[in-house]
């Protein structure tokens, strides 16, 4: 019923027209659950074979809940602790202070005016709130037909298969940074240093040699990574070896198998719209700030997953109908407005 009452007030904020829809910002900030450390067990020695019928309705949700992207099924990952009052709450210490019970609250915003277009709760880790982005684009786009040009975001939304959903299956511009581990720091030659060819699917080494794709199947590496080798007779008359492979007799190169996807995210890291859209970021944030020092909402007072979607939602009501009457009554200048 809530989320209904929501999309009503984005409604209204479209006709507005506070909502340019050609970019988005999407963001997540902790908050804490109603949860303690004193009253919660070892992740390792919760009993996950439970049996809904006999347990609260914490617990009984906590168990609905783990098939969900947002929820269980974002990592396998066992929580060092975990409340049974609220099951479904994370032990994080991602603010690199004391450890706490939160979940996570995830924001999609039109960077015209702030708008907040969805709203989402997930586990308060990295792939829940990957996932919770997902699923707010999607939902945006069913609901009121409004699909960004391009999406503004922090390192965390930079994996591969998050770019790859923005640029090959929604057709968003990814506004960006990439996480990327391939940079060596020992002085030898990093991945860009290599170029890869397209149209045969291998690398040109410094030296202008080939590094072809390999055709061993490796379990190791998982099904997303493809390895390059280099010969080993190319480098072992290789005037650039020792900065190279100093080490081994061959070079191994790995490419992700959206990794086009994420050169398209550097490309556009290398624009001067990208240096805007950093500032757009901030808008998401500035929301979040707002959520915590005037709403006051630092701690969450009901539990449960559906406790915790029911509360963001109620704060996301009220900040977009802040926005909207304080817009509506005293419209901003527009023709300062940058066009994306």
């Amino acid at each position: 019923m809530f989320h209904r009452l929501f999309e009503r007030v984005v409604v209204a904020c479209i006709r507005a027209d506070l909502v340019g829809g050609s970019g988005f910002a999407v963001d997540a900030s902790l908050i804490a659950a109603d949860a303690k450390k004193c009253r919660s067990t070892p992740g390792d020695k919760w009993d996950h074979e439970l049996d809904p019928a006999t347990e609260n309705r914490a617990v009984q949700d906590y168990l609905a809940s783990l098939d969900d992207p947002a929820w269980g099924a974002a990592t396998e990952v066992v929580p060092k602790f975990v409340a049974p009052a609220d099951p479904a709450a994370q032990w994080t210490g991602a603010l690199r202070n004391a450890a706490f019970f939160a979940y996570a609250d995830n924001y999609l915003i039109d960077v015209k005016f702030g708008i907040i277009m969805d709203v989402e709760a997930s586990r308060a880790i990295r792939q829940a709130e990957v996932g919770a982005s997902q699923t707010m684009i999607e939902r945006t786009e069913a609901t009121f037909g409004i699909k960004p040009d391009w999406l503004v975001a922090d390192t965390a939304y930079g994996s591969a298969p998050n770019l790859h959903f923005l640029v090959d299956v929604k057709g968003i511009a990814p506004h960006v940074p990439v996480i990327d581990k391939s940079k060596r720091d020992d002085g030898t030659f990093s991945r860009d240093d290599f170029i890869y060819d397209d149209d045969h699917d291998c690398y040109v080494c410094p030296n202008g040699k080939i590094v072809p794709r390999s055709t061993r199947k490796r379990k190791t590496r998982g099904d997303d990574m493809v390895s390059y080798f280099s010969r080993v007779a190319d480098c072992r008359s290789c005037p650039l070896k020792s900065k190279c492979c100093p080490k081994t007799p061959s070079r191994k190169i790995t490419r992700h198998i959206h990794e086009a996807a994420r050169d398209v995210a550097r490309a556009i890291a290398k624009t001067a719209a990208y240096e805007q859209t950093r500032r757009d970021r901030k808008k998401v944030e500035m929301l979040f700030a707002h959520l915590k020092r005037i709403l006051r909402m630092g701690r969450l007072r009901l539990r449960r997953p559906a406790g915790a979607q029911f509360e963001f939602t109620l704060a996301a009501i009220a900040q977009n109908l802040r926005r909207l009457a304080k817009l509506t009554i005293h419209p901003p200048d527009t023709s300062r407005l940058r066009v994306a």
